[in-house]
């Protein structure tokens, strides 16, 4: 017979991604409304409403270490769907800093640099600054070489900018990022 390894349960854990996230996951009845809405659904090894029910367990280590943390796109269709409000995005959003900051192992490394890349760029320029982001994610996910026709029709047709630009009030900029913790 195959041992098993042992679940850990931290019981403060859902107290704070509800603090960091602002939601409120004891309203959660399980409808699954959420994960029958969610677009990535299928690239995920477990479901939104899955996600909230192992938060509510304590399952920290598996849902910091799960693939749907990453592959939440954020684009509110599970809030629209959901008779209680909760903004899975946000729970997300706040599931990936923990992982992080806690330097978990995560299972889609590539993933993980999109993400990087993207804060990176945020943090710096105020917003995103497509070409940068472009050629240095690439280059940490190993760039196609097939991918450069892409980049040069963009670059042709004015949606990709040479130089970045920055934001006007970079003091508010840098005041969100304290708050986000970026």
């Amino acid at each position: 017979m195959k041992a098993t390894k042992p679940i850990k349960v931290d019981p403060g854990f859902m107290n704070e991604v509800s603090r960091r996230s602002g939601q409120m996951f004891n309203s959660c009845f399980h409808c699954r409304s959420c994960s029958g809405g969610c677009p990535m659904g299928e690239e995920m090894d477990y479901l939104p409403n899955d996600i909230i029910r192992m938060v509510q367990l304590g399952l920290k280590q598996e849902v910091l270490e799960s693939r749907a943390i990453w592959f939440c796109v954020g684009c509110l269709g599970c809030v629209s769907e959901c008779p209680n409000g909760i903004s899975i995005p946000e729970m997300m959003d706040t599931l990936r800093q923990i992982a992080l900051e806690e330097q978990v192992t995560v299972k889609e490394p590539e993933v993980v640099a999109f993400h990087k890349g993207f804060l990176e760029q945020v943090k710096r320029y105020g917003r995103l600054y497509e070409l940068g982001f472009m050629a240095k994610y690439r280059m940490k996910a190993l760039p196609q070489i097939g991918d450069i026709p892409n980049y040069m029709k963009f670059f042709f047709s004015g949606r990709l900018s040479m130089l970045p630009e920055k934001i006007h009030k970079r003091v508010d900029m840098k005041k969100l990022n304290e708050v986000c913790h970026v």
